[in-house]
């Protein structure tokens, strides 16, 4: 592949970021160490929660905190059908069903509408996963009533979202429409952590629940013991003693990890602004360029984080497939990416829940093509994109 290939998305690592690493490999624990309460820290100021527990990836951010809203077997979660399929699969893990819901065919989020129609064909639903997608949000005022009609629980996929800002103040994950909220720090994704997850709360009691379900639920705090075997006769705490209370996981993430989410964290605002301009120039070039190639909708709760940059194509109308279109971008330097399969599409769910009919999410994954979107994509690049799909949608037409 040529160096002036452009694929969907790249992460940017500075020498900065390298040397941040660097020093914890030379200097400090390499995991839990000092590094994980000072990014957890950092990211609880820079989403504006009360907290925040890093852990080791996105899914186990969202499993953590379906376990942690007290979801499990007999439960029902609404879970909208265009979402990566760990969005869905970890209720699963934690042995509760799925019910999935349609979504808006200009935009792929969850909408009222489509989250009522979901509640109608519920009967146990505890809790519902919004998805923050491309890094526009789903527009929560619109959904408050159902949620507290329904007394569900929130737990916000932000998997794409961080950075967004609401427009009335805040961000995505600061617990204004959610219990908690997960957020992914994939290279792909607006910061980089080789891989990382986080989820954020404004529940301290959550909070350290969540601390004690990423490490095993080993408890090493005297105040939590159950046990008289941790004290010594003259009352004091043996030191090599800890407790297990429930099931858990080892989902923790490392020092060096927490090293590099640290020097990223720094240039979040700087990587989400170049993301802005870049999708402010592809909206120049490609918004009335034809009646059958669009940017995605724009909502109105929050500016996007950009984390992708996807346009609708009618490929019908063009007359060439999605798959020979994507091959002749790849043919001319520009990688595209389909953002996403539905998930009630997949093979175990259509075994577990028969045929879907998610209209809305049809008409999106058959239109939707994401784009290059990267900070370090110059200008030109963009031009290069844009003109790239326009020639060949004018050609195949």
């Amino acid at each position: 592949m040529s160096d002036d290939f452009l694929p969907y998305g790249r992460h940017q690592i500075d020498e900065d970021d390298i040397a941040a690493v660097v020093d914890v490999l030379r200097h400090g624990a390499l995991t839990g160490g000092p590094k994980v309460d000072e990014f957890e820290a950092a990211f609880a100021k820079a989403v504006g929660a009360a907290e925040a527990v890093v852990c080791s990836n996105g899914t186990t951010a969202l499993h953590l905190a379906v376990i942690a809203a007290g979801v499990g077997p007999g439960d029902q979660v609404i879970v909208p059908a265009v979402t990566f399929l760990s969005t869905a699969n970890v209720v699963r893990m934690a042995g509760a069903d799925v019910v999935f819901a349609d979504v808006c065919p200009e935009t792929g989020l969850l909408t009222s509408e489509t989250l009522a129609a979901a509640l109608e064909k519920s009967e146990k639903a505890v809790a519902v996963m919004p998805v923050h997608l491309n890094g526009q949000c789903v527009e929560m005022p619109d959904l408050q009533g159902l949620i507290e009609a329904h007394n569900l629980k929130v737990i916000t996929d932000c998997c794409h979202a961080l950075g967004a800002t609401y427009k009335a103040g805040g961000f995505p994950g600061d617990g204004q429409y959610e219990d908690f909220a997960c957020f992914s720090l994939h290279p792909v994704k607006s910061i980089a952590m080789g891989e990382g997850g986080v989820v954020t709360t404004n529940d301290p009691v959550m909070a350290k629940r969540l601390r004690h379900l990423r490490g095993h639920d080993m408890r090493r705090d005297p105040r939590d013991w159950k046990m008289p075997d941790g004290f010594a006769p003259d009352g004091q705490a043996n030191p090599w003693y800890y407790e297990m209370h429930e099931l858990a996981y080892n989902y923790r993430a490392t020092d060096m990890q927490c090293a590099l989410g640290l020097s990223q964290l720094g240039k979040l605002r700087q990587f989400v602004a170049r993301r802005a301009e870049i999708a402010e120039r592809y909206d120049r070039a490609l918004t009335g360029a034809s009646n059958v190639l669009k940017p995605v909708r724009r909502t109105s709760l929050a500016t996007s984080a950009w984390h992708l940059y996807p346009v609708l194509i009618d490929f019908d109308a063009v007359g060439v497939s999605r798959a020979e279109l994507m091959k002749r971008l790849q043919a001319k330097g520009v990688g595209s990416q389909v953002h996403y399969l539905p998930v009630p599409w997949q093979p175990y769910y259509r075994n577990l829940y028969g045929e879907p009919h998610f209209p809305g999410a049809g008409r999106y994954y058959e239109a939707v093509l994401s784009l290059p979107i990267f900070p370090a994509m110059s200008d030109a690049d963009v031009d290069r994109v844009a003109q790239v799909l326009k020639e060949i949608v004018g050609e195949a037409k």
